[in-house]
């Protein structure tokens, strides 16, 4: 049986604080924050791909030492969203003994907090910092992260829980918070957290981590191919290196042409079905699997097939009308030219809103649903 290599954004992912592609006042802030003996609840904001996901884990490595991954917890509020029986969901993985126990996560200590310098990790790659942090005797040792990524999907109501959770948890844990718009989530939150706001990377610096990944690899890319790489990313650093790591396997990293051409045809499928999808009244389709050993409601339909295209290939909504718009244009659905002349109408007031708003994905689902009527009449 082969091994399945690791993605370039797991094995390429920076082991150091001063690896983060983030200016070095930020670096300062999260090295401070990870090394007290007291750390604060965290809210870490800032573009897709911008490394808020990178951030967290090499807090959580050097907060808890080297058995971090047994007692960090994490939920996506984004996916849970697209779940059936969410608010369950969300009280089970706060409260794992049941919602009328006492037993909640933060609450649980470990004895790997007393002791995580002298633990043996194998794989382990080190503290961040460049060494261990100090146990201060006069406190309780932290023993579990708790990380809600996209917490600006939770809602009112599952922000209000966790406000009551963090006033009441023991003082052994403490809460990671990331988001793109740090404004939804509510002021009680907000107050209890230390913000860290990560800007959008520059273009320069996502050339010269592509740069050193090819050198690591010992690639030969055509002369402008990283430029051109990291302009289409847009400060996406995650996309970049999704995108190099494609072009890397396709074996087409000698022609700069190629980028547009693996851009277009590695979603351009996808983008059709979404959009069938829509057509025939799928906006959203719910349909059970089997998820681990459980039976899970998941998510399908349009709305299904946009949110793997965002995810699994660092799309963004932009990214996603640009497609829809060549595919509407370029004949191949052969529709009327009334309802062709309303779809594209229709997007195109989807793409001004999208321009002003911080939730592109609500827009996204207003034009699906636009589709979803204009094909019904």
């Amino acid at each position: 049986m082969t091994d399945i290599m690791p993605s370039w954004l797991e094995s390429k992912a920076p082991l150091l604080f001063r690896d983060l592609l983030v200016p070095d006042k930020i670096i300062e802030t999260i090295e401070k924050a990870s090394l007290q003996s007291n750390p604060p609840h965290l809210l870490i904001s800032g573009p897709s791909g911008s490394g808020k996901t990178a951030i967290w884990r090499l807090i959580a490595r050097q907060v808890l030492g080297p058995a971090h991954e047994s007692t960090t917890h994490v939920l996506n509020a984004k996916d849970l969203a697209r779940t059936s029986g969410a608010m369950a969901k969300f009280e089970t993985f706060l409260r794992p003994e049941g919602s009328n126990s006492n037993d909640t996560l933060a609450g649980r200590t470990s004895l790997d907090a007393y002791d995580s310098s002298l633990t043996n990790i194998k794989g382990d790659k080190g503290p961040p910092a460049g060494f261990e942090s100090s146990k201060d005797s006069q406190s309780i040792p932290i023993s579990r992260i708790i990380v809600i990524e996209d917490a600006d999907s939770l809602g009112n109501i599952r922000q209000s829980y966790l406000r009551r959770m963090m006033e009441k948890s023991s003082n052994s844990a403490r809460f990671i918070f990331t988001t793109t718009t740090p404004s939804r989530l509510i002021e009680a939150l907000r107050s209890r957290t230390q913000h860290i706001r990560i800007p959008k990377a520059k273009r320069q610096d996502i050339e010269v981590i592509l740069e050193n990944i090819s050198k690591e690899e010992e690639l030969t890319p055509a002369k402008g191919v990283l430029g051109d790489i990291a302009h289409v990313s847009d400060g996406n650093v995650r996309k970049a290196i999704f995108l190099l790591e494609v072009l890397t396997h396709r074996n087409m990293l000698q022609t700069r042409k190629n980028l547009q051409e693996v851009i277009a045809s590695s979603a351009h499928r996808e983008i059709q079905l979404m959009l069938e999808e829509a057509m025939r009244g799928r906006v959203h389709d719910w349909k059970w699997e089997k998820i681990g050993n459980k039976n899970t409601r998941v998510l399908k339909g349009a709305m299904g097939v946009l949110d793997q295209i965002m995810d699994a290939q660092s799309l963004e909504a932009e990214d996603v009308v640009k497609h829809l718009h060549k595919l509407l244009t370029e004949g191949r659905l052969h529709l009327m030219d009334n309802d062709l002349s309303k779809l594209i109408i229709s997007l195109a007031k989807c793409e001004v809103a999208i321009q002003k708003t911080s939730q592109p994905r609500i827009e996204l689902e207003k034009f699906m649903m636009n589709v979803a009527e204009i094909s019904s009449q």
